[in-house]
């Protein structure tokens, strides 16, 4: 197209600028999917929208306030935050709503060194629950990284919120068996269960048990489960942060006595 034809239309506002070679038509959109896409396109046809940005595309991260991409050459643009990589590979690259961005496991060991581990566990788990980060993408990234080996164990289902993120942090912290995450027993789904000792562990919060219908059900559940030789116990955030030592050492004291018993 003539370039005279483009800045026609662009002085009548049939096309909007929005990079340098980047058009919307008839009106900017707004939001961060838009912004994404142009930031990418701007940087050429190699980029490769990448980090938290990429992990923001897959759901796994929030959407940082500038675009982040991936280019194989030095490349400036307004308003984007490029980062030149020379280890790009057709293997790392996707194309998720019309974007190209980075596969899911190389954005996780893009972003490893920004995330805490609680952040880090959570968001390779919300990549395996989107189905996102399959099996043999997990194996690969867990072969990347000595430190998400050391957090995930891919024979595990995948925990699905920070509160079993956060049980598990406790049980490794207070040297207490690793339970099966969310597992199915006699048609419940249960947080937390000790396999050996038949005990299941629920981590309760307010905000997910506020109702008399929710209490109601729970307890039913927890009655039907005793039938088949299963113990519940109920712990909170607040008591795993506030009392972290006695509940751990009672929750010890609990799977011993089933033991023996």
């Amino acid at each position: 197209m003539a370039s005279s034809t483009i800045a026609y239309w662009v002085s009548n506002r049939r096309l909007v600028r929005v990079h340098a070679g980047v058009f919307a038509v008839g009106h900017q959109q707004r939001g961060a999917l838009p912004r994404a896409m142009a930031a990418v396109l701007a940087c050429g046809d190699l980029a490769a929208l990448g980090n938290d940005s990429a992990g923001a595309l897959w759901g796994a991260r929030p959407w940082p306030r500038i675009p982040e991409v991936l280019v194989p050459t030095e490349k400036r643009r307004p308003g984007i935050r490029t980062y030149r990589t020379k280890t790009l590979t057709t293997k790392d690259v996707r194309t998720h709503h019309g974007i190209r961005v980075t596969s899911p496991s190389r954005t996780i060991l893009d972003i490893q060194d920004r995330l805490t581990d609680a952040e880090l566990i959570r968001a390779v788990n919300d990549l395996r629950i989107a189905k996102h980060l399959r099996q043999t993408e997990l194996t690969r990234l867990i072969e990347a990284s000595e430190r998400i080996r050391a957090l995930i164990d891919p024979k595990e289902a995948p925990t699905r919120s920070p509160k079993e993120d956060e049980f598990l942090a406790f049980c490794r912290q207070y040297g207490l068996p690793r339970p099966k995450i969310n597992t199915r027993l006699h048609g419940y789904e249960v947080d937390a269960l000790f396999e050996a000792e038949k005990v299941i562990v629920e981590i309760d919060g307010w905000r997910y048990h506020s109702s008399h219908q929710s209490f109601e059900s729970d307890r039913d559940k927890d009655a039907d489960l005793a039938q088949y030789g299963y113990l519940t116990v109920r712990l909170t955030s607040a008591r795993m942060k506030n009392s972290p030592a006695h509940e751990a050492d009672r929750l010890h004291k609990t799977l011993t006595n089933r033991r023996s018993s």
